[in-house]
Formats: structure tokens, sequence, C-alpha cells
């Protein structure tokens, strides 16, 4: 006997009906009218009243792209190649809690895409599901009713950065990604990227920018902390491991899956100098020491899991010959060789190459050479290699090396029109529209774009995963130093805290301090030094460059000698890049690198009886003149390291 159920939860109508032989897939809108066919119901997205191939969800993904596609309008081909980023209200910082429904109204509606980044804040998981779902029925009620695909930046760690991550809010927090390189567990990887996947789609997020398969070969480039490391063989299986939780699985997408975007191919952690080629004076990636196959190898671990979505770098890349032959020199997305020669025939990739943001956009003098004002306003086009195209000219430039989709951006009307001035094949068009349909439609996206915030709640930040993530943060610190065995601290002593909330030391028994004098041991926290070498520039006014030295007028090593000169000094440091720390080493009792941690866990770690087990995924260089003189492509290259890739004591 057939049973429907139909329950109105949050302004958004479920329908789960099972029949005697076909069980029915659970669908979730707003406004949509249902079919019933057989005792079956299905959602009828345009409104034709007849069950059209697309909307039937017994079909192959194939089958329904290939529906829907031959009734898209020119115009909507073009959105659907378009992956724009959501407008939001009262933006402080690139963050705010709600859509500017107007706005994107207009992105949705009237520009026609259906694919958008979301760098919505989470302090409010329900409130963030919810203003999901505000954009899902903005998209039910256009003509074809094509769901929005919502993609993110990683949110699930300590840092956020403009433009390349986003501040966890009540997302379970991890370590970075090198702690887990540090960890080198491939099932602590696919969990962590599991739950990560669970509370993604609880929340209406679809596809994730991540993970980073790049080498972190040249030490003082800003990017590192969202690598695995340096050491390809354990990048290539943290890349594997993470893309099966993350699409759970490594067959391909499912209804359970997140889509997982590996970027950045090829050799984005090649930076010329240490600069990062989201900016203009960094838009280069150099190979003097003939690494380019290194680079490539952890992406394999990719490929291996089925991965369906690849994102290539900024980069153009210098000293590269493949096939006896240098490449164009242009930025990777217009590169042919590269995506299509080398991506997609010599490796076999069939799924989405999606671009990072703004690759068509103009280079501004701003953009070239800083603001005038020293306040840099948006963030800047990358077009490195094809400052003198048109608009129009770079984005089919790009198309016809192998891009299917293109982030950030909203252009349609220039594809259009490429299009009927006969500049672009749409045939050529066609190919990437579909391989995006087929993905939207394999995760069940058709089927069920509206979530529950009520579920979303629950989900998001649940104690199970909260307690694997403080595990996780503690297995991934690396031990350093340990003089006369001073860790693991007796929780029961007076102590000097810096940068630790002295609420997480009392709560495990210590007597917090107010001075080094008072105190028989100190912990003092710190991260790898940096430089704002660059203020006028968007990114280079928030990236951390230059030097990763601790001179000897930084105040965190004044602080640690005048300290370690009274009392035994803990020193804990954030390695977000590769820090110099023989002066630290020099004064520190101990010495405990970590890559993201809660002060709960660090000082539960630091009075454990366990044994440290992470190992360092970079070698930590001597010196600046090291630093500069290593091979910006080679791993594990400076002279006389003070601290080797894999280092790691016990206790």
């Amino acid at each position: 006997m057939t049973k429907l159920t139909a329950l109105c939860l949050f302004s958004f109508t479920t329908v789960n009906v099972f029949a005697a032989t076909t069980a029915q897939q659970m669908l979730t809108y707003r406004t949509a009218p249902l079919l019933q066919i057989e005792q079956l119901h299905f959602k009828d997205l345009n409104r034709n009243g007849s069950l059209d191939p697309y909307e039937d969800w017994r079909l192959d993904p194939v089958t329904r792209a290939e529906n829907l596609l031959a009734q898209m309008t020119l115009k909507e081909k073009a959105g659907t190649i378009m992956h724009g980023t959501a407008i939001i209200t009262n933006n402080s910082n690139g963050q705010g809690q709600h859509y500017d429904l107007s706005l994107n109204r207009q992105l949705i509606s009237d520009k026609k895409v259906t694919s958008l980044l979301s760098r919505l804040s989470a302090d409010s998981i329900a409130t963030f599901a919810a203003e999901n779902n505000k954009l899902q029925e903005l998209a039910e009620n256009t003509r074809l009713g094509i769901p929005i695909s919502i993609s993110s930046d990683p949110r699930n760690s300590f840092t956020q950065l403009d433009g390349m991550s986003v501040s966890a809010g009540k997302f379970t927090k991890w370590p970075e990604f090198l702690g887990f390189g540090a960890i080198n567990d491939e099932n602590i990887t696919k969990r962590y990227a599991d739950s990560v996947r669970q509370e993604y789609r609880a929340t209406g997020i679809h596809i994730a920018l991540s993970p980073q398969a790049d080498l972190a070969t040249e030490p003082r480039w800003p990017r590192i902390d969202g690598t695995f490391g340096e050491n390809a063989e354990i990048v290539k299986r943290m890349v594997k491991a993470y893309i099966e939780g993350m699409q759970n699985g490594s067959r391909g997408l499912h209804s359970g899956s997140v889509v997982s975007v590996v970027k950045h191919w090829v050799g984005y952690g090649a930076a010329q100098d240490g600069w990062d080629s989201h900016n203009a004076y960094g838009k280069y990636a150099v190979f003097p020491g003939n690494s380019l196959p290194q680079h490539i190898y952890p992406f394999t671990g990719a490929f291996e899991a089925n991965v369906a979505a690849v994102m290539p770098a900024y980069s153009i890349l210098k000293d590269v010959q493949l096939n006896g032959k240098a490449p164009e020199p242009v930025a990777v997305g217009f590169n042919r060789t590269l995506l299509t020669d080398l991506l997609r025939r010599q490796y076999g990739f069939e799924g989405v190459i999606l671009s990072d943001w703004l690759i068509t956009h103009d280079c501004s003098s701003e953009c070239r050479e800083g603001a005038v004002n020293h306040v840099p306003s948006l963030p800047p086009g990358a077009p490195w290699g094809v400052e003198k195209l048109t608009q129009q000219q770079r984005f089919i430039k790009a198309l016809n090396a192998g891009i299917d989709q293109f982030g950030g951006v909203s252009n349609t009307d220039l594809i259009v029109t490429a299009v009927q001035q006969r500049r672009l094949d749409e045939a050529r068009l066609d190919l990437s529209v579909k391989r995006i349909l087929i993905q939207k439609f394999a995760i069940g996206l058709f089927e069920t774009p509206f979530v529950d915030p009520e579920h979303a709640e629950a989900v998001v930040g649940n104690p199970t995963w909260r307690k694997e993530a403080r595990k996780a943060q503690i297995k991934s610190l690396v031990l350093l130093k340990n003089q006369q065995h001073i860790l693991p601290l007796n929780r029961k002593s007076k102590i000097f805290l810096h940068n630790i909330d002295a609420k997480a030391a009392t709560a495990l028994g210590f007597d917090v301090v107010a001075t080094p004098e008072k105190a028989d041991a100190a912990v003092i926290r710190i991260a790898t030094p940096y430089e704002i070498l660059h203020p006028t520039y968007f990114f280079g006014a928030r990236q951390h460059e230059g030097s990763l030295d601790f001179s000897s007028d930084n105040t965190d090593y004044q602080l640690i000698r005048n300290t370690a000169r009274i009392v035994p000094t803990v020193v804990t440091v954030y390695l977000d890049r590769p820090a110099i720390l023989g002066n630290i080493q020099a004064h520190a009792s101990a010495l405990v690198a970590n890559f993201g941690i809660s002060d709960e866990a660090l000082l539960a770690a630091l009075v454990s009886q366990t044994d440290f087990s992470g190992k360092l995924p970079f070698e930590l260089p001597s010196s600046m003149k090291a630093v500069a003189e290593q091979l910006p492509d080679v791993p594990s290259d400076s002279h006389a390291p003070l601290y080797r890739i894999g280092f790691g004591l016990p206790h």
C-alpha cells in the first residue's frame, strides 16, 4: 500500500512516498507543482503539466542532463558556465549573516546563474541553512527550475582569509590541512572530510572548493597553510582520502556526495620569490629544478578517487617543458597544453574544470601598481598572460583551452554574443553545460535542494565530531624540543600564560599567575612571522608574506627570551608557513609546532603522559639565506635545515 507524507517544514515541503516496486525519492520544494505517475511523485519544475525526462529521478544523470540541455536557451547555457559569488547584505570583511535577495535574484533570474559561492558567516546554523533555502526558492521559480549549486571555501578550521577561506562559526573546527599532513593517517583525513561533507549537505552546500593538492616547495608562499605539506607521497594519499570522504566514496558522485574541487592544477606551490599569483607581482611559478612531475603526482590521488572537479592555478609556468615544448606563457586557466593535452588526454580527467575567481576580469592600475589611497577596494582580476585580450576573448580562449565554468563572474551576455557572432562554437558551450548538469543530477540536487534548518543545527558541530576534531588537533602537534623532559607539565603547578585563555588552564588544575616570577613554568603561543610588504594590494595586504625569521626586535622573541631567563618556558608556534626557529629554540625549554588547536586541547596535550605523534609536513629552514638559495619547485632542499621534514619527538 502506498503511503504519502506531506509535511510543511520551515516553508518548504518534503514528500517521501514508497511504492510497491520503486522507492520514491525524497523531494523538497516550495512552490513547484507535483506530478503523480503510477503512485510516484515528481516535481514539475518547468510547470508544463507533464513529466520531462530531466524531472524523472528514475533516469540516469546523463539522460536527464541531455534532455535539460535540449530545452535551454543560449542565455541559460551561458548562465550555467558562470560560478558567481552570492551577494551578502551588511557585508563586513567579506562576510555577513544574510543574502541580498534583490541582487541575487538578478544573478539567478536575469543572468541565469545556477552556481554560487557562499561566503555567508555561520554564527547561526539555522539562519545559514535558511538563507541557502532562499537562494533555492529563487531558482525554483525560474523557467526550468534549475537548482543552485552552492559552493564554499574551507570553513572548518581556525583561520580565515578573505577570498581563500571562511570563518568557521559553528562548523566543527579541525586542524588546518597541514595538520593532517603532520598526522599522516588516511583514515583520519577521510573521517574529517566525511564530517565536513555531512555538515555541508545539512546546511545546503554542495561543492567544496578543496582540497589543495599543491606541494609547499617555496617556504615563503602564503598559501602553504591550505596544503598537506611538501612530501608528494603524503600529499597524494591525503588528497585521495579527503576526496573519498567529501564525495562519500571513490566511485564518483551520488546523492550523498559533495562535489570536491581539487586545486590548483598545477605547480602553484613553486611560486617565484614566494609571491602568490592572486597578485600581479606574483603571477609566475618557476621550475629551475625541473620538478613539475613531482607537483603533478599528488593530483593522481585525486584522479584515483574520481574527483569531480579540478581548479587550475592562476600562475604562468616558467622553465617548463612538456613533450619537448614550452607551454604558452599564459595562466593555466588559458593554457590548452596544460588543460586539454595534459589534464584531459594524458590523465583522462572527465569532470568539470572550474576556473579560479576572476581570471577573465581586467587587471586595473590598482591591480598592477597598488591602490593610490592605500586602501585596495575590490578583489583584482587575474588575466595573467592575456591582459591585452578583451574579456570576451578571454572567455573564448579559456573555453577552448578546456575550462568548463568560470569562478566569480556572471558575464552571460559576453558568451551569448560570442556564440551569436560565431566566435564561439555552441557545441563547445554545450559540452561544458552538460558536464555541469550531470553533476547536479548525480548528487540529487534536483530532488532535494532545500534543507531543514533544525536538522542542520543538530548536525553541525555536534559533540561527536567536536570530540574527534579535538583528538585530531592534539594528534597533529609536533614536538620539536623537550629539554630535561619539562613535558608533560604538572597540572598542579603555577603557570604563566601568553595568548592562552586562563580559564582553559584553571579547568585543568593549574594556578595561573600574572608574572613569570611567580610561576613554575610558562606557556607561550606564537605564530610564524610575516611582513606586510604589499599593503596597497588587495591580497598582498591580507596575505602573510616575506621573512620567516624571528629577528632580535620581534616582540614574541623578546618575550620568550625574557621569560625563559626567569622560568622554564614552553613555546608553541602555529606554522602556517615554515618558521625559522633558531632564536626561539635557543631559549625555549620545550618547543611544539601546531597547525590549529584550541587552548583546551593544547593544554591537555601538554599535561598528557601520551607521546606526541605528529611529524613535520615540511622542513624548517635554518636561515632566510637558506630560503632564498633553495629551489622554489624542489621539496626539502634548503641548506642545513634546523628541522628536517618528518621530524617529531615523543615526550
